[in-house]
This record gives structure tokens, sequence and C-alpha cells, in this order.
């Protein structure tokens, strides 16, 4: 199984769980993080049976474009056996006029294509445990049992939740959206002042990526030292795979005020 990494950390784990074998696709940070359609289909062999793409990104805020998206989905023509796992939680949370491309517009891979969503990211309900999924009708069945004997059913409140995010009005997510747009342009800019750390800026999700090589420090000592010496929580880059070493996830999650506040306290920490 082909999974980005840095990605998710369930993705490789959940792999590692069924049996099957973790091939990572390199995200790098050259590329804005977003992956490529020539790399991935040089990846696939016979024992190939899935690949997971996640545009927006988690952890990097890369998004892949849709001219790459498009040439990967034609060279999967050559390769039928492939089935793809499409995790798109983070689809209506892109930034500067970016439109988001779904793998469900390929018509030749709808019936081996598994499209992930959630009211987490889009309606800020991460709590409610609240997400759906899109199936290939000959493979209904099989999910359907794997759901019934893994967690059963969501519960009911939850499911009335949902319910009214979709059915409500729409006008609170464009304003979450634009909110973190702002936060994604302060948090880049600033990190990017900061001695030994650059940053791409994100074209989606909610997270900053930065390089933090040059501070001399990999990634886990930065995360220890930031969190105990000066109350800034970030996570480790290999927290998200192999490939996330030099590197730290930011959120901006956060008010503007906090996250000057936190980058402020890393520029008198690393200029001690």
């Amino acid at each position: 199984i082909l999974y980005p990494n840095p990605g998710f950390p369930i993705y490789e784990s959940v792999i590692r769980f069924s049996g099957a074998t973790p091939v990572p696709i390199e995200l790098a940070e050259a590329r804005d993080f977003a992956f490529s359609a020539e790399a991935v289909l040089d990846r696939i062999t016979e024992r190939t049976r899935l690949i997971i793409l996640n545009s927006p990104a988690n952890p990097t805020g890369g998004v892949t474009p849709k001219a790459e998206i498009d040439a990967l989905a034609a060279g999967l023509e050559r390769f039928p056996h492939v089935a793809i796992l499409s995790d798109e939680i983070y689809s209506r949370l892109l930034f500067d006029g970016e439109a988001h491309t779904t793998l469900l517009a390929y018509g030749h891979l709808r019936e081996r294509t598994i499209l992930l969503d959630g009211w987490s990211k889009t309606y800020a309900m991460t709590g409610w445990r609240l997400g759906y999924s899109v199936w290939p009708q000959a493979w209904v069945d099989t999910a359907e049992r794997l759901s019934i004997n893994c967690h059963s059913c969501v519960n009911a409140s939850a499911q009335f939740a949902g319910i009214a995010a979709l059915e409500g009005p729409q006008d609170a997510v464009e304003t979450m959206r634009a909110a973190f747009e702002r936060r994604r342009t302060l948090i880049a800019g600033r990190l990017n002042a900061l001695p030994g750390v650059r940053c791409r800026t994100p074209a989606g999700a909610f997270y900053a990526f930065p390089n933090i090589e040059g501070t001399g420090r990999d990634a886990r000592a930065m995360q220890d030292g930031m969190l105990e010496e000066i109350g800034v929580a970030a996570i480790a880059g290999t927290s998200f795979g192999a490939h996330g070493e030099g590197f730290l996830r930011f959120s901006c999650a956060n008010s503007a005020a906090n996250i000057d506040r936190a980058i402020d306290r890393m520029a008198a920490w690393l200029a001690a």
C-alpha cells in the first residue's frame, strides 16, 4: 500500500496492523509537499493494491495541483488492479482561490476509488467523531460488515448534529476558512523571520510545516525543548513519518494573538 509521508500517522499504522507492507510516497518541501504523479506511478508493482492520497494534506498544508492529479488519474489506467483511497477531509479549507479536485471526478476510477470526508474540519466538529465514506457499489457490503463489527454505528445525537450542520447556514464555513487563511499568512511570515527556520506557505488545511534544520536541532529535540522551556506546543515532523525529520507541525487553530505570542517566545529562545 502506497501512502503519503509525511502524512497522517494512522495511514502507516493501520497498513501495518492489516498485515500489508507500507510503501511511502515522499512529499518533498521543494514541491510544496504536493505528490508527483510520475513518482507515484513509478512505485506501483504487481503487488500494489491501494494508494492513499490526501490533499489538502495533514501535516504539511500541501495541495496537489489539478494537473498532477490529472496525470495520476490517466496513468492509473495502466494499473487496473490498484484501488485509491482519497482522504478529502480538508476539501473546503483551501486558500488563495484554490479549487478542490476530487478523485471521484474521474469516471474511469469511480469503481475503484474510496473517498473519505467528514464534519471534523469543515464544521469544527472534531469531538463528535463523525465522518463518512463513498465506496464503489461492489465493495459496499464488505465496508458495511467492517463498520458493524468495528464501531456498530454513529450515536444518534451526533447524527442529528451532522444533519443540522449540512442543512443549516453555511456562512460560518467561509468565515472559518478565511480566518485560517489570515492565520496561515501570519504564522508562515513570522516563522520565516526566525533564524534557522524556513516555511513554505500552506495552500490548504490549517497547518504550517516549517523546516527547522538550520537551527541545528532535530525535530524531536526542537519539539521537546519548545514545550518544556518556553511552553510552546508543536509536533515533531517524525511523528508523521521518517520523511518528516527536520520539520515541525504547527496548528493555525488558535488565535492570531496566541500565534504571535508563541513565535515571540520562539524568537527569544532561538536567540539565547
